[in-house]
């Protein structure tokens, strides 16, 4: 099973960055996320999950639109880790961002999961962004 830690979280005035990482680890040394589909998603308090961000297992993106200008969603194979870059922070972008990690079905070569929370099956436990 894949393991989701994600970290970089906190507080920060309207307007500011924080930059979130999401480090993948499984069940053997040799594991690594090549082959993997990541993708973000938050919830603020009293209201539903939702995708922010996703990329797939070949470097393609998809953003939601209250992210498109403002968050990069990126990827490094090498050290298993998911980034997203968030930018021009508002009120509105606190909620608790989780990581989101699943396998392209078979015979597929990518996921094609997008912002679809019930596409992806290995989930972190969160990290919480608050805006002021």
């Amino acid at each position: 099973h894949v393991q989701l830690v994600e970290s970089g979280g906190g507080s920060v005035q309207a307007g500011g960055s924080l930059r979130l990482s999401c480090v993948a680890s499984g069940p053997v040394n040799s594991f690594a996320i090549n082959a993997y589909c990541f993708g973000w998603f938050r919830q603020a308090p009293g209201k539903e999950r939702e995708g922010v961000a996703a990329i797939d297992n070949d470097g393609s993106t998809t953003y939601a639109d209250s992210a498109k200008g403002r968050f990069t969603i990126s990827r490094d194979n090498a050290k298993n880790t998911l980034y997203l870059q968030l930018n021009s922070l508002k009120t509105e972008d606190t909620a608790v961002y989780y990581c989101a990690a699943d396998l392209p079905p078979p015979g597929a070569s990518g996921c094609y999961s997008g912002l679809r929370d019930t596409a992806y099956g290995y989930w972190g436990r969160g990290t919480q962004v608050t805006v002021s």
